[in-house]
């Protein structure tokens, strides 16, 4: 008798998931923290570098530039953790965000935290060999910013100002590790980096805005209405002029000022993207921030570089 093929039986219900391998799993933890999408590190290190080189007058002590760019890297990954944990409600409703890994269930809430713990945890090891007490405490206040950020979200009519205080506080922390203190520039430079943080998040914040209305979630594109091209335009002035006081003050020379100069030739492209307000063009001028940040700090690094004489 020929063996009986084995029929699944219907009432036995659907057979459950195989269990993810250890290579999945790490693969949906990068994408937790964004690491396929590293424009989100370049915003936040950009003014770090700003201020590691003005603190220093062009001369960094190169430990603390390798402790601050690590420390960059894994503070914005449990920045994105934590943001995905606070909207995993949320980011299934948004088309750009449903497939997220907490949103589409592939990482659970608990897993998520105990991730955002460890890369905490493993950043505040690294300004440990500064030995000092006032870093310790600004990395205390950093850790509260980019923990609560998402959730201004739900009550703040411009949480792009609180994003831009908690993705600039590399710069005091910065000032603090050269200077052992804060002077009144880095604030000037941190107030400086909230503008263009509400600048480019709005052009980001501009692609999710009908999803956004729909959820309830508040963010600057909403809040600025018809001024919102207006707004990013005028953020990105106050973000050149700033810098420009700052520079000023230390006596920067042309190779500073052409750097600004580029920086608001890239914001006036932007400015062609964005004015039609549509999503894929929006989106292109938040991504091109990159170079804005970029331009200043080559200006900044290039004047001290040249003013020291060169090669």
């Amino acid at each position: 008798m020929a063996a009986m093929e084995h029929v699944p039986n219907p009432a036995s219900g659907p057979t459950p998931p195989a269990p993810m391998s250890l290579r999945e799993r790490l693969d949906h933890y990068e994408k937790l923290m964004r690491l396929d999408k590293p424009i989100g590190i370049l915003l936040l290190l950009w003014p770090t570098f700003w201020a590691l080189w003005l603190s220093s007058l062009g001369h960094p002590n190169w430990a603390v530039v390798w402790i601050f760019t690590l420390g960059t890297v894994l503070m914005r990954s449990a920045g994105c953790v934590i943001n995905d944990f606070a909207d995993r409600k949320f980011d299934p409703h948004v088309e750009r965000t449903r497939l997220r890994p907490l949103a589409a269930g592939k990482v659970t809430s608990k897993e998520a935290l105990i991730l955002f713990a460890v890369l905490v945890i493993v950043s505040f090891g690294l300004i440990l060999p500064l030995k000092s007490w006032l870093i310790i405490g600004l990395s205390v206040v950093a850790l509260f910013l980019a923990a609560s950020y998402p959730f201004t979200k739900r009550f703040f009519a411009i949480p792009q100002a609180y994003l831009g205080i908690a993705f600039g506080f590399g710069i005091p922390m910065a000032y603090a590790a050269h200077l052992d203190s804060v002077p009144a520039e880095a604030w000037w430079l941190l107030l400086a980096n909230i503008f263009w943080a509400v600048a480019y998040d709005t052009e980001y914040a501009m692609v999710d805005r009908p999803d956004d209305l729909k959820i309830g979630i508040k963010t600057s594109a909403i809040t600025f209405g018809r001024y919102d091209v207006a707004a990013v335009m005028a953020c990105y002035a106050a973000t050149f002029a700033l810098i420009a006081w700052v520079g000023h003050g230390l006596r920067l020379g042309t190779w500073f000022y052409l750097g600004i100069a580029v920086a608001v030739g890239i914001s006036l492209y932007h400015w062609t993207l964005i004015r039609h307000r549509e999503g894929p063009p929006c989106f292109k001028a938040f991504l091109h921030n990159n170079w804005i940040g970029a331009a200043i700090f080559a200006g900044i690094a290039l004047d001290f570089f040249f003013a020291d004489g060169g090669f």
